[in-house]
Order: structure tokens, then C-alpha cells, then sequence
């Protein structure tokens, strides 16, 4: 009786472990292995340290834009998610605070990956800073 408790609580603690971060499966997209790290203190990413000022990295999908959103950043991939990949030629291009899909004409916001109506939201990247480090990665 002791060991089948044991083993429903050992089932219990690895089924109830979460990684942090809410993981959506967009079957259009492909999923490509990221790991970046970003030094703010360089000129590149120095924008980075203010709020609100997106950059664009090459890496994921279509490129990823990074941004401050004043508590933490947020990185998203630039590949149209309600598309199926390859179908759109281009990757969103940002319009302020949103990126916009020319595609299907859709605008996602930057801080929460959403747009009005649509199935998928922006594909999601972890973006945890470590000192001075940005570090991106799925």
C-alpha cells in the first residue's frame, strides 16, 4: 500500500510540473530549434532597454522581433501563424506596436502575440534576462 502511494505521488509531482511558459501547437509552422543571447550593453540591442522599441533578429522562422514590454520581453516569431508555412512569401512587418500579416491581412499585437479573430497566435520564444544577457530560446 505504501509503495502504491509513492508511486501516485511521484506521477502526481511529474504531471503537475509546468515549464513557465504556455506552449501553443501551430500546426502551420514549423518548429525550429532557437537559442540566442542578446548582450543589451551592445549597440544592436541597446533598444532594447527601453520599453516599447522592438528589434528584429535573424534567427527562428522568418525572424524574430524582441521587445521590452516594461515588466519582461517578449519574443515572437515573424511567420504569418494562420498561414500554412511557405504559402506566404513574406515575413510580418511591424507597424508600431503590432505586426501585420500581408497575407491574410491580419495585425498581431507585440505584447500578447494576439490578433482579433484569428485560430493561432504569433509563434512564442522564451526571453529571459540574466544580467545583461537577453537569452531567446524555445
Amino acid at each position: 500500500m505504501k509503495k502504491i502511494f509513492l508511486v501516485l505521488i511521484i506521477i502526481t509531482a511529474f504531471l503537475g510540473c509546468d515549464s513557465g511558459a504556455t506552449r501553443v501547437n501551430n500546426p502551420n509552422l514549423p518548429n525550429y530549434a532557437v537559442s540566442e543571447a542578446l548582450t543589451l550593453s551592445l549597440p544592436q540591442y541597446s533598444q532594447l532597454q527601453f520599453v516599447s522599441n522592438p528589434i528584429i533578429i535573424s534567427a527562428g522562422i522568418s525572424g524574430i522581433v524582441v521587445m521590452n514590454t516594461g515588466t519582461s520581453y517578449t519574443a515572437f516569431d515573424l511567420a504569418c501563424p494562420n498561414m500554412q508555412f511557405g504559402t506566404c512569401p513574406s515575413a510580418m512587418t511591424l507597424v508600431g506596436l503590432n505586426a501585420y500579416c500581408s497575407c491574410d491581412e491580419s495585425t498581431y499585437s507585440l505584447f500578447t502575440g494576439l490578433s482579433d479573430g484569428q485560430q493561432y497566435p504569433m509563434k512564442q520564444y522564451r526571453a529571459e534576462l540574466s544580467g545583461g544577457v537577453l537569452y531567446i530560446s524555445n
